[in-house]
């Protein structure tokens, strides 16, 4: 089993737990209820508190973990910071444990690929296999699902989402919720149809993709009111799996969609 590697220079408060084979670099700190599963390598100037890491994580210089939330309402309440395994967290992050508004906890999954100068902020909820390129930024209790792609910096707004196997252009402001499946992008980001390139190197079938740019073409280039569009994509294509995940995402809606 490999061992635990600590750097001299490194400060690990006595109450962290850390796993067979992690890697502590130099002048990290590493503060009380932080956990970090095996084989994790922290690179030098590493801040950790108030967070869990999963296993075969890499986290690169001048990145912080678990600080307190840039958040007026929050005042030292426990809140925290999970993050799942084989993530790649590049320089300068910052991801911020949760406020006292959420659920506690600012959540991160698995395999996910987070570029220099990211920040993700309290009690945001990201899940698997996300790209996230350089400098793109999610407020306060945004939602990112699995496989979706963000450009650089983009800028996205509190408690909005962003759907599965989405595609934002770089330079782009998100103000409300981009549907899954689709490409987003502009000043006031604006959608563009579907993400079919990505849909494609994921496997999904020609017949869904087809399904899927039909419901498109119903809620966004139709003249049918969102609800008339919803209950037609519901009668003419509703048994696609894909198509009713498109069609719930839209009816849980809080912000508005991009249109």
């Amino acid at each position: 089993m490999a061992k635990t590697r600590i750097h001299p220079t490194a400060i690990v408060a006595p109450d962290a737990k850390l796993s067979d084979g992690v890697e502590i670099g130099p002048y990290c700190i590493i503060g009380d209820n932080v956990k970090i599963g095996k084989n994790t390598t922290l690179a030098a100037h590493v801040v950790i508190e108030e967070a869990e890491i999963g296993q075969n994580c890499n986290v690169y210089p001048f990145t912080s973990i678990g600080l307190p939330p840039q958040d007026s309402r929050y005042k030292g309440e426990k809140t925290k910071v999970k993050i799942g395994d084989d993530n790649i967290i590049r320089e300068y992050i910052t991801i911020h444990r949760a406020s006292v508004s959420g659920d506690g906890v600012t959540r991160i999954g698995n395999n996910n690929f987070l570029m220099a100068y990211v920040h993700i902020a309290h009690d945001c909820h990201v899940g698997n296999n996300i790209i996230m390129a350089n400098a793109t930024t999610l407020a306060g209790h945004v939602v990112v699902e699995d496989f979706a792609f963000i450009g650089g910096h983009v800028a996205v707004h509190q408690f909005a989402r962003i759907g599965a196997h989405s595609m934002i252009g770089g330079f782009s402001a998100i103000p409300q919720d981009i549907p899954p499946y689709t490409t987003a992008a502009g000043e006031r980001a604006k959608l563009y149809g579907l993400n079919t390139v990505g849909l494609k190197r994921r496997n999904f079938s020609d017949a869904t993709i087809s399904d899927l740019k039909k419901a498109y073409k119903i809620l966004f280039r139709s003249k049918h009111t969102l609800k008339e569009a919803i209950d037609k994509v519901k009668h003419d294509l509703g048994q696609s799996e894909e198509v009713k995940n498109f069609i719930k995402f839209i009816e849980k809606n809080k912000r508005g969609i991009c249109r």
